[in-house]
């Protein structure tokens, strides 16, 4: 299996590369890549060598070769490529505009290519990316237009449809002088001076093409083709042209020496030897041969054209070398610039964590004091201990007050501050505002729970009285022998709940519970009311 993928692989690298030199580059980083196991470092190396589109597959044929471990890492280094078309469409009256910049064109021997995005530009909500290939605009192909032709066939319609294919690389030209290249999406940055995307065309970096052409030959009349045929060596099988003489027709056709023939009148040379060979191009007077120019014009160079060759290709390797050094210093760059950023974040993200466990501790300390407060509140206002068997309020409330005299309800009030039935230091400003209040004489009532409250009320918000008041207070109940409270006193609160603006039926609610709530003793807060003549409050009619 191993040895299958090896194959396949310098097969697609054969395919692919042409130049010797790029050649044994390609296979020194993959032993280099095998000794570090740094990744980022091959990954920059093989791009100097996948230099066009042409090359991209070997990036699929090259990763077989990499440890399962790396291989996710190696997807995400390497460019995305996809063969799918997608459409999209674009409205030409946006005020923005397109949002988008192409370069190339048939005049530079390459398609168009979107060479700049505007952020949050219409072509880039749309997702269109740098290196997207554009293959048809408004329906039409564009594989034969130049730039200018491909910028008049947008501006014919108000809503511009798109078809491309993400490609991840971008013909750059940067002076006319220099040689054409393309340049990876991910690495572009540069723009021309008026902010327009400049154009450029395609170019091999380095060294020649080889090209399959096609050629006709007529032997009527003639003395023959005028060259000389010789099978390849076992490393590089085929049948090749080793001669050509000067004026003849195969020089007339374009036929050069180490072209090698790989079909004649539509039967296939590739596995056929020499003297197969002779037979067949000797069998006909109309020949049609199709060959790959120079495939073969190493095995025919002179000595000196060979010392010349490994002079070209050792130059050619230095250059690589050079800069394989520039790339390892850019990536070691890059990856300080990571590092730097990693570190900054992880710094970023300290300092959150340690804000949240400093805002966990203030909830807690808040909480814990607030739980404080509460616990006081109870041992202030609260029972402690569970109720013992005792009745509602409101169980005798079917009994009637007994009758008592003036003087006696005179007697009984004037008497309340002499039993001391109240907490002396109580200051009502505490929990009441001095509107609540109004000069009224509030106390807070400590009522031990001895059998029922036996206490009546009466009012509360809805009603005419406005609040909650004392109509009764029946004899042998518990409010009976604290003494403190008689009829017509206003009670304001119960164990802290305040009841300046509820329902009778809140109230009466709120003194049940207090009561059967666990504890000795309930708290009640009054406002003392003097003693009425209820005589003087009887209307004749």
């Amino acid at each position: 299996m191993e040895r299958k993928i090896a194959r396949e692989f310098r097969h697609k690298v054969e395919k692919c590369i042409d130049n010797e030199a790029e050649k044994d580059y390609l296979y020194d980083v993959l032993r280099m890549y095998y000794q570090s196991m740094n990744l980022p470092v091959f990954v920059g190396d093989l791009k100097l060598v996948i230099s066009d589109p042409s090359r991209l597959p070997l990036f699929d044929a090259i990763r077989p070769l990499i440890p399962l471990k790396h291989q996710v890492e190696y997807d995400q280094l390497t460019p995305k490529r996809s063969r799918k078309l997608r459409e999209v469409k674009l409205d030409r009256t946006h005020p923005d505009g397109l949002g988008l910049s192409m370069r190339g064109g048939l005049e530079f021997n390459c398609g168009l290519f979107i060479s700049h995005i505007m952020k949050e530009g219409q072509a880039d909500n749309t997702g269109l990316q740098i290196g997207d290939e554009l293959v048809r605009i408004n329906g039409f192909s564009i594989a034969s237009c130049t730039h200018e032709e491909v910028i008049n066939l947008i501006r014919t319609k108000k809503i511009v449809s798109i078809k491309v294919r993400h490609v991840g690389m971008i013909p750059v030209k940067s002076r006319e002088d220099e040689p054409l290249k393309w340049q990876y999406s991910d690495q572009f940055v540069s723009e021309s001076a008026d902010g327009k995307s400049s154009v450029a065309g395609l170019a091999s970096a380095g060294g020649r093409e080889m090209k399959e052409k096609k050629v006709f030959i007529s032997l009527v009349g003639t003395t023959g083709m005028g060259c000389s045929i010789s099978s390849g060596p076992s490393q590089k099988p085929g049948i090749f042209i080793s001669n050509v003489k000067p004026g003849s027709l195969s020089a007339e056709v374009g036929l050069e020496v180490g072209d090698q023939i790989v079909e004649v009148n539509g039967e296939d040379f590739t596995n056929l030897d020499h003297k197969q060979a002779v037979k067949v191009l000797k069998g006909s007077r109309s020949l049609t041969i199709t060959v790959v120019a120079g495939a073969g014009r190493e095995l025919f160079m002179t000595e000196d054209e060979r010392l010349t060759e490994q002079r070209r290709r050792e130059l050619e390797r230095q250059e690589l070398l050079r800069q394989k050094k520039l790339a390892m210093e850019t990536n070691k760059i890059v990856k300080e610039q990571q590092e730097k950023e990693r570190m900054r974040k992880m710094e970023i993200s300290q300092k959150v964590a340690e804000e949240e466990d400093r805002f966990r501790r203030e909830i807690e300390k808040i909480s814990s004091q607030e739980e404080k407060i509460k616990k006081d509140w109870d041992e202030d206002w609260g029972p402690k201990e569970e109720a013992k068997s005792v009745k509602p309020p409101g169980a005798k409330t079917q009994r009637s007050p007994p009758a008592k005299s003036k003087q006696d309800a005179a007697n009984k009030f004037a008497g309340r501050s002499n039993k001391q039935k109240y907490v002396g230091d109580f200051d009502p400003y505490t929990m009441f505002t001095a509107d609540q209040i109004g000069g009224k004489d509030v106390r807070l009532l400590r009522i031990k729970k001895e059998g029922a409250l036996d206490l009546a009320v009466e009012g509360g918000i809805e009603s005419p009285i406005g609040k909650i008041v004392v109509s009764a207070v029946y004899d042998g109940g518990a409010a009976d022998k604290h003494g403190g409270i008689v009829q017509g006193d206003e009670i304001l609160a119960v164990n802290g709940k305040i009841l300046t603006d509820v329902t009778l039926t809140e109230a009466q609610a709120t003194l049940t519970k207090a009561w059967n709530k666990g504890g000795d003793w309930i708290d009640l807060v009054i406002a003392v009311s003097p003693p009425k003549e209820y005589d003087d409050e009887v209307t004749l009619f």
